[in-house]
């Protein structure tokens, strides 16, 4: 009989995932958050079709500004539904610019992958994890296959060119993504992230490949894991 691993439960806004909560439904809009009225409007079709989460895309300066509005008009009418803003590469500086922004979302976003290359990786990252501890945020570490981070990735690959029996290149794929995943959490939880405030995903598009990520996944860690394709 199968029996579902109990992970750490993290609290979104009003709404458990992990634990012993059910597996929750989370959706994302695709509108240009900026424009307030559309994204609102589908926000609503979105929460009426089931959704018990709503993540939208913040990818600059205009986005981050019409969050904390977008927010506000929800809840004004009497809309609870938590909101996670999703960062791609300048997630770090928009939240330090617009704090506004940080305190309206209930879960921020971040890919390992594209918060900088190189020596700009981690102090990037750690500015990110900061705004989170600061505005007590859970954060959504989410690899994915089409951004994974290269330089973990080559080296990797690099390591295991050296092996007697190389692995398949799909197979480095994984587990440089689960690599990641793990990587960034601990280094969330050095930063002062508490475990009850990430969750991890490791998102691919191949059906028989996510199964496999998130089965070796699950065995390494307790979060609680965002499952999901990328296309």
């Amino acid at each position: 009989m199968f029996q579902r691993k109990k992970t750490i439960e993290v609290m979104v806004g009003n709404i458990g995932v992990g634990g012993s909560n059910p597996v929750r439904v989370q959706s994302m809009t695709n509108t240009d958050t900026a424009d307030v009225d559309l994204t609102i409007k589908q926000i609503k079709e979105l929460i009426e079709a089931g959704s018990e989460l709503v993540r939208f895309t913040v990818q600059n300066d205009e986005m981050a500004q019409a969050v904390p509005e977008i927010k506000k008009r929800l809840l004004d009418e009497g809309i609870d539904t938590p909101m996670i803003g999703d960062f791609h590469f300048n997630g770090h500086a928009l939240l330090t610019q617009y704090p506004k922004c940080a305190e309206a979302l209930d879960k921020l976003r971040i890919n390992p992958g594209n918060v900088g290359r190189g020596e700009k990786h981690d102090p990037n990252f750690e500015t990110f994890i900061k705004v989170a501890v600061d505005y007590d945020k859970p954060v959504r570490i989410g690899v994915n296959w089409g951004s994974l981070d290269q330089d973990l990735f080559t080296k990797m690959m690099d390591e295991n060119s050296l092996l007697a029996e190389p692995l398949e290149a799909q197979e480095v794929l994984n587990d440089a993504m689960i690599a990641s995943a793990i990587n960034s959490t601990n280094k969330a939880i050095e930063l002062g992230l508490e475990p009850d405030k990430i969750i991890i995903s490791a998102k691919i598009s191949e059906v028989p490949e996510l199964v496999k990520v998130y089965r070796k996944l699950s065995s390494l860690t307790d979060q609680p894991l965002h499952l999901g394709l990328t296309e």
